[in-house]
């Protein structure tokens, strides 16, 4: 027995031919983008064609009692990338400050020239490791150079500099990190190879296959950050198909660089398993298609105290006056980044100019409608690029702000 299945491409929509009667008719089946998604997304991703369930075969063997499997986090010369290698430790640690440090082949990550190459690792957090379970640590690192002096992005020695000289104001800041999925020819995930989807407007905290591609990576990453100990708060989809988001905090201090930093890194780890690559890119289409940022919250304890609507007004006064520094650190080109996605269309300010408003997505700083209303809380700062160096954005907040540097 056999049969035929007609079917015809028709704008967004998949008509399938159905005979009701005498009568042949098309019927809706789905949207365009996620049937090409199902024949031929993935197919040149190595890791995507290998077999996971493997694995677990080996990460089932018993691991000995004395002994943990310690990851060292790192960022590269980039400013973006980050790098890991793992060690084998005699005991659980309980503080940076009992792990040894470690070196690293600089000239392999843009750090240093082959003649000099080795680079310190200063271990600087301790988290639960998602992926072997158990005792054994993600450990987030600084990165010094031969003569023990910050290498060049090595962002957050200055950043704890700040953060240590205004702790009495407890500063607290929450990262809202919004990134894309992408195949493995560079655009975004479940994309027709040939066109684009429907417009803008289903996507944004969308429900159903014909709006949201992905989830399983968001909900992976989501557990495995609250395993690590990462304080993440929550996620959603974003307005871009394949665009997702998700915040850390609200967090004190040096903690907030810290959480970001993991949580990037546990983001392409688990992507990774799925053969998905993961931009930070502000920008990753063209057009009208929004991009992508990392909105920083931040407050001190005057503006979360009574009345502190007015503490907050003086910050973006503050702020107002050193536009360009903050842009300057709000990606890792100086700005160049930047450019492409603060153009004062789909929900941006323009870069040039520096404004502030209640509940308004236009702005560079936001004064939530619930802050407005209460007198107090916090500001956002809708400037930072989606893959900026969260050391620098709380630094230049700090110093700015509270510093009155």
């Amino acid at each position: 027995m056999s049969s035929n299945l007609l079917v015809k491409i028709c704008s967004s929509k998949i008509l399938r031919s159905v005979v009701v009667g005498q009568e042949q008719k098309w019927i809706t089946v789905g949207r365009c983008f996620s049937t090409t998604m199902s024949r031929t997304m993935l197919k040149e991703s190595p890791n995507a064609a290998l077999d996971k369930t493997i694995l677990g075969r080996y990460l089932d063997l018993p691991q000995p009692d004395n002994v943990i499997q310690a990851k060292y986090i790192w960022i590269d010369g980039t400013g973006e990338g980050l790098r890991c290698k793992t060690r084998t430790l005699d005991f659980v640690p309980k503080h940076p400050s009992e792990l040894p440090t470690w070196t690293y082949d600089g000239s392999s990550t843009y750090q240093a020239e082959g003649g000099n190459s080795d680079i310190f690792l200063y271990p600087v957090a301790i988290y639960n490791d998602p992926f072997r379970r158990g005792h054994n640590k993600l450990i987030l690192c600084d990165t010094y150079t031969s003569d023990k002096a910050p290498t060049r992005t090595n962002k957050r020695y200055k950043c704890n500099q700040a953060i240590e000289a205004i702790k009495e104001e407890d500063p607290w800041f929450g990262i809202e990190q919004e990134y894309t999925f992408l195949d493995f020819d560079g655009k975004p995930l479940g994309w027709p190879k040939n066109g684009f989807p429907g417009p803008q407007g289903p996507y944004y905290c969308g429900v159903g296959a014909d709006k949201v591609i992905g989830r399983e990576i968001v909900e992976a990453h989501y557990r495995a950050c609250l395993y690590a100990g990462v304080k993440i708060a929550g996620t959603n989809a974003e307005v871009m198909p394949s665009q997702w988001e998700f915040q850390v905090g609200p967090c004190r201090g040096i903690s907030a660089g810290d959480d970001l930093w993991v949580a990037r890194f546990i983001l392409h780890r688990v992507a990774e398993e799925y053969g998905v690559i993961v931009t930070l890119d502000p920008k990753p289409v063209d057009g009208q298609w929004n991009g992508a940022g990392a909105h920083t919250n931040f407050s001190t304890k005057a503006m979360r105290a009574e009345n502190g609507i007015a503490e907050i007004e003086k910050a973006i006064d503050k702020l107002s006056k050193q536009h360009l520094r903050h842009i300057q650190a709000y990606d890792p080109r100086g700005g160049k980044d930047n450019e492409r996605r603060l153009t004062g269309k789909c929900e941006t300010s323009s870069i040039h100019d520096f404004s502030a408003g209640v509940a308004n997505r236009n702005v560079s700083i936001r004064i939530p409608r619930g802050v407005a209303e209460e007198k107090k809380g916090y500001l956002e700062d809708r400037r930072p690029s989606s893959n900026c160096d969260p050391y620098s954005v709380c630094d230049a907040l700090v110093r700015t702000c509270v510093l009155n540097e």
